[in-house]
């Protein structure tokens, strides 16, 4: 791998990565003010940090349709 490949990658897929990171820091913030307040157990704050990646997910692939949807200019 080159040195600077790397760089170019994430100029390429800026957006994409500033995505993934604000979605997993708000995750991360609301998962923390949840179990602050209500000092749950912890195997349900681990569980909650691993729907996370459900949530990531299911909200990409939400996001990928919504594109194909109204870059069809298909209307309902």
């Amino acid at each position: 791998m080159k040195p600077g490949t790397w760089l170019e990658t994430a100029r390429e897929e800026r957006w994409g990565i500033l995505v993934d990171l604000l979605f997993a820091i708000i995750w991360v913030t609301i998962v923390e003010l949840i179990f602050s307040a209500l000092e749950g157990p912890t195997w349900a704050y681990y569980a909650l940090m691993l729907a996370g990646i459900v949530a990531y997910f299911a909200f990409v692939w939400n996001l990928e349709l919504a594109r194909e949807w109204y870059g069809s200019g298909e209307k309902r």
